[in-house]
């Protein structure tokens, strides 16, 4: 018997790594005529999905190809050509995890890093930030799904977190037909540079009594500021900080201790955790720990460049309320803004033209969107709210925060909206075993 199982086992492994070879053959074949596609293979686990690193030339600007071409990253994870295609549109540079999507419908993956970040940037003779739109972005996606539509025929499917859940937005947007199915996750819509619904969610997020402990906490790091700063200019010098963009280490601080509500519900800290006792080096130790002030340094600013000019440019997003903190801030009479787009950019004017029209399609036509959020996170209040014109669901999480709103962490009822709304669209029910 044993035998028996010993020659079936190896029988079926030889039957896997054939059919395996021979879609290598057609893909590299495939790959190779490909003119605006280099690539290479990556090696992976004997009987592993095939997986290729792919530079696709991209227009610098779509409505004008004169302008000259970037090279864009692309990882391609292949896992039958009988099997759908999952999009994964980044909102940075590369993230190379293994997505659940791609997992519990076993799909093949495009996972696409964004223009102007990670390796996909212009050269330096051509780089201009005017060029760094959604409308250029979008572009690019529907550059790529042109091309693999030539040879994966199957059902298509988009996904990203987070500012990579917005690209999945503005990319249906602007082109509806490219998939049967968005599932963005975490991913806020905003309306302004300033948009005020983030105030009301943290205004009213949690219990009172937290919402309290984190403002008192607030309130003692500001009037502690002198000596708070010679804990946080310590820390800086042994990490190498500087604060030239915002022109000083105290209005960093002040940036960080406005920001930590934020970053509190954000990340999904515990209201015991905030500190209580009057130590001012215990509550620097703590606010690093939850809002890490070389958020606000030169060289995480310059690292987040494209995304701040982008939400400057168009795709809003949000400020801080200072009024119950007025008497205690040396840098700040108004309400100041969480966008530091790049000073050589020059000016930049934001327009809310694209998101309204965003709005308006999203509430008429945006359907087939599955909007995944937490509860607390603090990005879901500009969460999308599917309207009833259409057929997409929004499955929020109780108790969730950015980094746990996450199918993994859904409840079997959540997970067979899930399941029944992916079998409607796209005849295909998820396997939730294979999730890691």
């Amino acid at each position: 018997m044993k035998r028996i199982l010993f020659v079936f086992t190896l029988l079926f492994s030889f039957h896997i790594l054939s059919a395996q070879e021979s879609d290598r053959k057609k893909l590299e074949e495939f790959l190779s005529k490909q003119q605006d596609i280099t690539y290479e293979r990556i090696e992976t686990y004997k009987g592993g999905p095939l997986q290729y690193k792919l530079q696709i030339k991209q227009p610098l600007d779509w409505s004008d190809t004169h302008t000259g071409y970037f090279n864009q990253q692309v990882i391609l994870t292949h896992t039958g050509f009988d099997r759908p295609m999952l999009m994964e549109t980044q909102g940075y540079g590369m993230y190379d995890v293994k997505n659940e999507l791609q997992q519990i419908l076993n799909s093949n993956d495009l996972n696409i890093e964004h223009r102007y970040f990670g390796t996909s940037i212009p050269d330096s003779s051509i780089f201009n930030w005017k060029y760094l739109t959604l409308y250029n972005a979008a572009h690019d996606l529907h550059h790529i799904n042109t091309i693999f539509k030539k040879i994966y025929g199957k059902k298509w499917i988009s996904t990203g977190i987070s500012k990579g859940g917005q690209t999945t937005i503005y990319y249906r947007y602007f082109f509806p037909e490219d998939v049967d199915v968005s599932v963005p996750y975490v991913a806020p819509i905003n309306y302004s540079l300033e948009d005020s619904r983030i105030y009301s969610f943290l205004n009213s997020v949690g219990s009172e009594t937290c919402r309290k402990k984190i403002k008192d906490f607030q309130l003692f790091m500001l009037k502690n500021e002198k000596e708070a700063l010679k804990y946080v200019q310590a820390y800086s010098d042994i990490k190498g900080l500087t604060y030239n963009y915002l022109g000083s280490l105290g209005k960093a601080f002040e940036y960080t201790v406005l920001e930590y509500p934020f970053s509190f519900w954000q990340w999904g800290y515990s209201c015991d955790s905030i500190p209580q006792s009057n130590e001012v080096a215990k509550g620097v130790d703590y606010l690093i720990k939850a809002v890490d002030i070389s958020f606000f340094s030169d060289q995480e600013i310059k690292q987040y460049a494209p995304h701040y000019y982008q939400a400057a440019l168009e795709m809003g997003y949000y400020g801080y309320d200072i009024s119950p903190f007025k008497n205690y801030l040396n840098y700040f009479t108004e309400n100041p803004l969480a966008t530091f787009p790049p000073k050589e950019a020059g000016k930049i004017t934001y327009s809310p033209k694209l998101t309204k029209k965003l709005e308006k399609w999203l509430d008429t036509q945006g359907t087939n969107f599955i909007y995944i959020y937490g509860e607390l996170d603090t990005w879901s209040a500009t969460k999308v709210i599917p309207s009833l014109k259409t057929n997409s669901i929004k499955l929020e999480l109780p108790g969730a925060n950015h980094a746990s709103a996450r199918i993994a962490n859904m409840d079997q009822v959540m997970r067979n909206q899930l399941s029944d709304s992916l079998y409607q669209w796209i005849g295909i029910r998820p396997n939730y075993s294979l999730l890691n």
